[in-house]
């Protein structure tokens, strides 16, 4: 499994690095431009980075982003509409390579996966909430075909460093992306159907997930849906996962002069 990971990879980093050498060469020294984005989402099931996984009740999500052109800090925040914590998520990305067709994207987090779990406190019962913690990388080259239109790969490992499993995660994906499709004069279409091959310690699985998007010109609030199909796997869990979501978006950018 992984000296195909290591090929699958390996093909568009040497393409993207023989490009980047060339436009690195021929670019001007510019401003820096730092950004300050993020996402926030109140949707009818919490459905994490893997799809497959879901928190199987209402959410709040906030996905945010600060940083440069390259290095960015971008935390992901999820909490149970009753307000209990579901999951943080600490990513720092950087972009190795970056221009006009090739991203390659790399990064790394820790994160705090919440659970209630029932102890014994002073011979009773009691639940409580605690923090499952992990640590993962991530690799995602992208090419884009056209304006609207790019390919690319994912490739996520997570370890879990808690006296129970899970302990290690696989996650390998490939993304078609369709963006800013019109619709009549004002509204705007993406999608991104993704086919991805997922190991959870000995248990394996093949899924097919799509996230739909549908927004208005100049305007932050739109709707959103993820459906996620179970293709074939030995992984414990729902055959299919769907949600509804109403999103907002914002961006701010600070450019250094």
């Amino acid at each position: 499994m992984k000296r195909i990971v290591l090929q699958l990879l390996l093909i568009p980093l040497l393409m993207g690095v023989t490009k980047q050498v060339i436009a690195q060469s021929e670019s001007e020294a510019k401003p820096s431009v730092n950004h300050f984005n993020g996402t926030l989402t109140a949707t009818s099931n919490g459905i994490s980075i893997i799809p497959f996984f879901s928190l199987g009740r209402p959410a709040f999500l906030f996905d945010l982003s600060l940083g440069g052109e390259r290095l960015s800090f971008d935390p992901m925040l999820r909490f149970g509409m009753d307000g209990k914590p579901w999951s943080f998520v600490f990513w720092w990305r950087y972009k190795i390579i970056k221009n006009e067709k090739f991203t390659l994207t790399a990064g790394a987090h820790p994160a705090f996966l919440f659970q209630e779990r029932e102890i014994i406190v002073d011979g009773k019962p009691k639940n409580v909430l605690v923090a499952n913690r992990f640590l993962a990388w991530e690799i995602a080259p992208t090419y884009k075909i056209s304006p609207r239109s790019s390919l690319g790969l994912y490739f996520l490992n997570g370890n879990g460093i808690n006296p129970y499993p899970p302990d290690h995660t696989y996650f390998l994906g490939m993304t078609w992306t369709l963006s800013d499709l019109p619709i009549g004069e004002s509204l705007r279409f993406k999608m991104t159907p993704q086919f991805y091959y997922l190991k959870v310690d000995e248990n394996d699985g093949i899924y097919g997930t799509s996230t739909f998007t549908l927004t208005k010109n100049n305007f932050p609030i739109g709707l959103q849906s993820t459906m996620n199909q179970k293709i074939k796997s030995g992984i414990e869990g729902n055959d299919f996962v769907w949600n509804i979501s109403l999103i907002y978006n914002f961006a701010n950018e600070y450019r250094k002069q």
